[in-house]
Formats: structure tokens, sequence, C-alpha cells
């Protein structure tokens, strides 16, 4: 018999039992009043809890945010001035410090390298003192991971919202120091990006440091929340690179604020 003469009849495939609808596209929103995305997340157990995840990706600023002084920065100035039969008070190194660190500089990034310009002259203008020795103390004694703190609660909300499949990245104003601050801390692994502005060539608030921060975490912009400590470098940053942004302080206080805002339980 030939291929010619075969007749073939067509299959008729069953139907499917259920009618099943594809689900429909998460939304954003640009409004930062209100979550832009959820997606469900179930707990096992017989008491199932169901929450919505209000954010896929969480950025946080370090200095100020993150990462909290373990000392007043006058006290250990005037400290470590002692060494050197310097006299200054601390309400002077503190008010000589805000003025150096508000100054404009010069060029395009504070931070370069390792930052020690753009230090040198704060700690000179805080302190009148231009001593190398007293200049490279104080800045190694900020090198050190004891110099600084986490937050109440910040690790175990890290580790929490990764756990619910949240990305992690710290967007951050600073010099070279900081991955072996966030090692000696014992959080640098928590993260899925580290984006400091001495490396990237960026600094808060130019939209191109949060973006940056959104291209290695792979998660949309309007999925994405930025805490901070400033209303200029994080909150207009943020905004401007199309990120919500939550201030530090003021909007969000702790960081069991924070994982209630991106991980919202239902009844």
């Amino acid at each position: 018999m030939s291929l010619r003469a075969l007749k073939l009849k067509p299959m008729k495939l069953p139907k499917p039992l259920f009618n099943t609808p594809p689900p429909p596209p998460l939304r954003c929103s640009s409004s930062s009043g209100s979550p832009p995305c959820t997606t469900s997340l179930h707990s096992g157990g017989g008491g199932r809890t169901v929450k919505r995840r209000a954010y896929d990706g969480l950025l946080l600023d370090a200095g100020g945010t993150l990462l909290q002084l373990a000392n007043p920065v006058e006290h250990t100035y005037s400290t470590i001035a002692h060494k050197y039969g310097l006299s200054v008070t601390s309400a002077e190194i503190k008010k000589g410090f805000k003025r150096a660190f508000s100054a404009p500089w010069p060029e395009k990034l504070r931070y370069q390298g390792d930052g020690r310009p753009f230090w040198k002259l704060v700690v000179s203008e805080a302190t009148g003192c231009a001593n190398d020795d007293y200049f490279e103390e104080v800045y190694e004694y900020y090198a050190n991971g004891d110099a600084w703190r986490l937050p109440p609660g910040a690790y175990e909300t890290m580790v929490t919202l990764k756990d619910a499949g949240v990305k992690l990245a710290v967007v951050s104003n600073f010099d070279t120091r900081l991955r072996k601050l966030l090692k000696e801390l014992n959080v640098v692994d928590l993260f899925d990006a580290v984006i400091v502005s001495s490396e990237v060539g960026y600094e808060k608030p130019d939209a191109k440091i949060f973006e940056a921060a959104l291209d290695q975490i792979d998660v949309e912009a309007c999925k994405t929340v930025h805490i901070g400590d400033d209303q200029m470098a994080d909150k207009s940053g943020a905004i401007a690179a199309g990120i919500d942004c939550w201030l530090w302080g003021t909007e969000v206080k702790t960081f069991s604020d924070i994982q209630k805002r991106i991980l919202l339980s239902e009844p």
C-alpha cells in the first residue's frame, strides 16, 4: 500500500476537566502611598498564614541607616585628640563636623577609592588639627566593625525578608571600607548586591546608582523600596529612579516596621 493511499484520521484531544484562566498580571503603581505590587506567600502547618509580599526588592542606605555609630563622632574625635595634646571640646567638634560634612565638595565624588582626601578635610575642619598621625588613627578606627552597630532587629528582619524571597542590596555613598565593615558585622552574605559610590562612580541622589542596584538584584523599580535617612540623597534620588522610599527615623523607625510594611499579613 502506498503512502498516498494511506488516510490518517486527525486525533481528538480530550477536553480538560477544568477551564483554568491564566493568572492576571501583577500591576505596579507609581504612587509611593501604597504598595505597588503583591505576591502571596503561604506558610505550612494547620493554621496557615498568608502573607502578601508588597515589594520584591529592598535597598538599604549604610551610614546612618543600616550602620549606626557605636559612639557619637564628637566623642571619638575628642577621645583620640587627647592623645595628641588637642584641647578641642566635643561641642566644637560636633559643630565643625556638621559644617565640613555638608559643605560642597569640588570633585565629582566625595568618596573616591578609600575616601582619604575627603575625610582628611572633614577631620581637619572638625578639630582644627591637620596632624597626619591623628587623622590616620581616626580613619582606621572607623574602618573596624567595632566602631559600628546594627539597629536592633536588623539582622533578624533581613533574614526573614530574604527567606521570603525579597532581594536585598546596600546602596551607599561610602568609600572602600564598607565591604569590610559589612563582613565584620556578619551581614555581607545577606545581600544580593552591595553598591558603593566609590566603586560605581555615582553618588546618591544620582538615579544611576539606584539603577545599578536594580540591575544587580534583577528587580523592577516599581517592585522595590529604598530605606535611607537623607531627604535629598535617599528620598529624592530613589523617587527619581522610580523607586519608593521610606525615610529612616521618620517614616520607619525600626526594622520591625520595615518587615511589617513589606510582608503584609492577610486573614
